[in-house]
């Protein structure tokens, strides 16, 4: 329930944030006829999202042994991509994407195009919705789908409640702050899905294991207790990887590591 909380939560409100910023510029400038396109093309967006997450479940469930561990692991290393590119674009975008968005209102306020504002908030949530979906879809096979469903209508609730408290000025949060909390919390768990979809490629047969238990310590923390389960749907955790698994787990910390160096190196270039 946690993981699919806290995604849903970050996910929702960001979403819930896009919508403010659209909403706000057009009371700022006193346009409000555009409102309704832009909670119609919201709305078109969660119904497309609902709609792709029954389509991805009812793929899933088509396939049996072999074909469904290779699908399971192939969407878990997929969502594991997505999820860290999410991070790693809210982290370039976060300082630009609220004058950005402001900019392409004026845009279609002063084009006059109401197909344009609805497409403009249809793109922007129909982005985080498929990303929450996918992620969730690859969450669900590491945990049953009843927790998953009840995170995410809590995480949802909330972001929807947060979000608005933010743009009636009720309440103050400090989002980078936020955003950089919950971006450690979901490298560890991307890095957890990492692991878990070599463990899916490795039954398989796609991915070898080399050495199938690289260590066991699940007489000492069993990966099916109660305190197991938590850090597997957290963490990825698993009391005996195989060596494929835990390379996988660790190269992708070192990728990440990479990829943040290189980002670091060209803002310093950018602003010098």
């Amino acid at each position: 329930m946690v993981p699919s909380l806290l995604l849903s939560f970050r996910e929702g409100l960001e979403a819930a944030l896009i919508i403010g910023i659209l909403l706000g510029t057009l009371k700022k400038i006193e346009r409000p006829e555009f409102r309704t396109h832009v909670w119609g093309g919201a709305a078109l967006a969660v119904g497309a999202s609902i709609l792709a997450a029954l389509i991805l479940q009812w793929v899933g469930a088509s396939f049996e042994g072999t074909a469904e561990a290779t699908f399971e692991g192939i969407t878990m290393l997929l969502s594991a991509g997505v999820l860290t590119w999410v991070i790693l674009w809210m982290q370039r975008q976060s300082q630009t994407i609220n004058s950005q968005l402001s900019s392409d209102v004026r845009r279609a306020v002063i084009a006059g195009s109401k197909g344009a504002m609805f497409s403009l908030a249809f793109l922007a949530i129909i982005r985080e919705g498929l990303e929450l979906v996918l992620i969730l879809t690859a969450t669900s096979y590491t945990t049953d789908r009843f927790s998953i469903l009840l995170g995410a209508g809590v995480g949802l609730a909330v972001a929807v409640l947060i979000g608005y408290l933010l743009f009636n000025r009720l309440i103050k949060l400090n989002l980078s702050q936020f955003f950089r909390v919950t971006s450690i919390l979901l490298i560890l768990f991307a890095a957890g899905l990492v692991a878990h979809g070599v463990h899916e490629l490795n039954e398989a047969g796609i991915i070898p294991s080399v050495i199938e238990h690289v260590w066991d310590i699940n007489p000492i923390l069993d990966e099916t207790s109660l305190g197991g389960e938590i850090l597997k749907a957290l963490f990825g955790y698993n009391g005996n990887p195989s060596l494929t698994e835990v390379f996988a787990y660790f190269a992708y910390y070192l990728g990440l590591a990479w990829v943040y160096r290189r980002q670091a190196a060209s803002f310093q270039l950018a602003t010098a």
